[in-house]
């Protein structure tokens, strides 16, 4: 029972909240972006060739790199 008060007594603050969820709503939208490019061919129909696939692999592995650090700290702040 103490544990569940301690556990309850350290939430985080407002702001580092707000960080969190901002940092996988970007993410998301990196991985989303990044796929459109890779799979719609209407989507930004100024980009083409391999120019078109590496811009959406670059954007889907910085967001799975957001997402690995974002579980890395949040991993460390417990």
């Amino acid at each position: 029972m103490r544990q569940v008060q301690k556990e309850d007594s350290e939430q985080k603050s407002p702001a580092k909240r707000f960080l969190f969820i901002l940092g996988l709503f970007v993410a998301t939208v990196y991985i989303i972006l990044g796929l459109l490019i890779l799979l719609k061919k209407d989507f930004l129909p100024g980009l083409n060739g391999p120019f078109r696939s590496v811009f959406g692999g670059v954007l889907i592995f910085y967001a799975l790199f957001r997402l690995s650090r974002i579980v890395q700290n949040r991993s460390q702040e417990r």
